[in-house]
């Protein structure tokens, strides 16, 4: 039982959840992992992503379990998933994390005629994605004498394995009862099972070694009226039209309502019939995308629980930094600061620094920051033996050389409406979610125009480049809501190991980059409402679209999708309006393409020195 280190608990009412969780960390070693999972039905002919709303709910709901389970030895996670069938829901989940045993709760009966325990939980017993467990029951607390029948079937080691576990939890004794009868099965035959019994005489948990001969299924149930709990392996015939459970197994549920455990295993000879083992449908890249997007869309209302943020921080002993960069912005620089500083420093210590990335201001957005106690950083003067060159993208990119955190995150300093939520909502996927690397954030943008505010209209580059870019060449990426934000977080060891484009295209190449490192699954993005920001002028915007272009066209030719003639251009021609004409200049825009962090030799030294300090204080 030592191989089971993670335990996959699918729930369809949070409520009774309880007895389900208690019952996992029971089969649980210490440091176990449970995972509670809820799956969102969509009908059939319905896109995944009208999954999106139910999702959030769901995580609400799943968040209220933590105070049903005690037990400081296991960690539980909760994991809401979009299917459109439930069974798929819990199968899939149970591969992606690579659960070691799937505990399916079941109420005992069904409506269906044609299935045992109900279309989906047949559907999972019938070909388990991993070793599984059927329960039937409401306390397992007061189970005293385990019942055991084992009848020479493949899942009887197993079967043993738990009902061991679950003696050692509960200080219970384990009764064997064998039941004497012919051997069909291939390969499962007498010998072996002989020696099986022979080493039950000899087991630690096992009190009592039963033999009965005759009707298995009159003695089983004769014997249950004594035990207060019964655990069985699923039956087992080598066609592959037989019925996963068997005749014995179905007459105990039937007969008694005692609790119930029936296991099944994942064994080479049961994949033998159905599919192959590992094969798995594929699904088709648009599915995939809708599914991602009600999976990995978050709100940061779901982290407003600032304090349940910090306990997970100090459970995953990380350290978490945010950068500022910022480029003559007296006017919202201060406001940003005290803000993020009040609530995430003071109020409630989720931040471990706030820096100011400076990229040679000229007004006072330097001298305000220093008078509110951060550190001020000029990137030019970060690193300065490789160069520097302007841009967003350089002064993140030097950043990570000067902020010491686990997680980072950065915002822009030009936000007028600022909220804490702008950077909690970025840190809650990363503290919650262990796959995810990389969050970002997307809000409405009001757009000004001569004076007034109209609802929508921001964010003109990103609907008319970006996202059609993305659609066309990296589609997986296509339900990015705003692949521009300048609202973006993650964790370091994924930060470290992609470049940075130095400039406008810094966004797009973080996105493009991190996807094709770690995935799709590994990014995240987080509803931050709205965000109200000075608005760029056209002109300004179409330098942006090109930069962005050129990052796209550099992306696409590394991987071989294109194959350019010659040398992307990199000078723009500006028009220019006069008072009675137009005139063209040209401007050089040009995104530089910064290595990986992590290559850089005075990181690798720096990172080096942070670790070994904090080995230090650890000890």
């Amino acid at each position: 039982m030592d191989l089971i280190k993670k335990v996959l608990v699918p729930l369809t009412d949070p409520a009774y959840a309880a007895p389900y969780l208690k019952l996992a960390a029971a089969l649980l070693p210490p440091e176990g992992k449970i995972l509670a999972l809820s799956v969102v039905r969509v009908p059939e002919e319905t896109s995944l992503s009208e999954g999106t709303e139910d999702a959030r709910s769901y995580r609400a709901v799943l968040e209220e379990l933590k105070a049903h389970l005690s037990d400081d030895r296991v960690e539980l996670r909760t994991l809401v998933r979009v299917s459109h069938r439930l069974s798929e829901g819990i199968a899939e989940t149970a591969k992606e994390e690579s659960c070691d045993l799937l505990l399916l709760p079941w109420k005992g009966f069904t409506a269906s005629e044609d299935r045992f325990f109900g279309s989906t939980i047949d559907r999972l017993v019938d070909r388990p994605p991993c070793n599984t467990i059927v329960v039937r029951g409401a306390d397992f607390a007061g189970c005293r004498r385990i019942l055991l029948p084992v009848r020479g079937g493949p899942y009887a080691e197993f079967a043993l394995e738990v009902a061991s576990r679950l003696a050692l939890s509960l200080e219970a004794e384990v009764t064997v009862l064998h039941c004497e009868q012919r051997f069909s099965a291939p390969g499962f035959g007498d010998r072996a099972y002989r020696s099986f019994l022979r080493r039950l005489q000899y087991h630690p948990h096992v009190k009592r070694l039963l033999t009965r001969h005759g009707d298995p299924n009159a003695a089983i149930i004769q014997e249950a009226q004594t035990h207060d709990l019964l655990i069985v392996g699923a039956g087992f015939k080598p066609e592959p039209t037989s019925y996963f459970l068997g005749p014995v197994v179905e007459h105990i549920a039937r007969k008694t309502e005692k609790p119930l455990l029936v296991v099944k295993t994942t064994s080479a000879k049961v994949a033998e019939f159905g599919e192959p083992a590992g094969e798995e449908k594929r699904r088709p890249l648009s599915e995939r995308v809708d599914k991602w997007f009600a999976e990995n869309s978050f709100h940061r209302k779901e982290f407003d629980d600032l304090k349940k943020l910090l306990d997970l921080k100090e459970k995953q002993g990380l350290t978490i930094s945010l950068g500022l960069p910022a480029l003559n912005e007296a006017e919202t620089v201060g406001n940003i600061i005290h803000t993020m500083k009040k609530s995430l420093l003071e109020e409630v210590p989720l931040l471990d620094e706030i820096v100011l990335i400076d990229s040679g201001s000229t007004d006072d957005t330097v001298k305000i920051a220093e008078g509110l106690g951060i550190p001020v950083y000029v990137h030019q003067q970060i690193l300065p033996q490789y160069g520097s060159f302007r841009g967003k993208g350089e002064a993140l990119w030097k950043s990570l050389y000067v902020l010491k955190g686990d997680l980072v995150v950065w915002i822009d300093t030009d936000i007028k409406n600022i909220h804490p939520g702008f950077v909690y909502g970025i840190l809650g996927p990363l503290l919650k979610e262990p796959q995810i690397q990389y969050v970002k954030g997307f809000y409405r943008r009001p757009l000004k125009v001569e004076g007034k505010f109209y609802a929508e209209g921001g964010g003109r580059v990103t609907e008319l480049t970006a996202r059609p870019f993305l659609n066309l060449f990296f589609p997986e990426l296509s339900g990015i809501i705003q692949p521009l934000a300048g609202e973006y977080g993650g964790r370091r060891g994924a930060l470290e190991q992609v470049p940075f484009f130095t400039g406008y295209g810094v966004e797009t190449g973080l996105l493009i980059d991190l996807f094709n490192e770690f995935g799709l699954p590994a990014i995240a993005q987080v509803d931050l409402e709205e965000r109200i920001h000075r608005n760029q002028t056209l002109s300004a915007l179409s330098q942006m679209s090109f930069a962005i272009i050129q990052v796209f066209m550099q992306r696409l030719e590394e991987k071989s999708m294109i194959k350019l003639l010659e040398e992307i251009n990199q000078s723009m021609k500006l028009i220019k309006h006069r008072r009675q004409s137009y005139t063209l200049e040209v401007k050089e825009i040009r995104d530089r393409d910064r290595p990986a962090m992590v290559s850089i030799p005075e990181y690798q030294a720096w990172r080096e020195e942070i670790l070994s300090g904090r080995a230090r204080v650890s000890n």
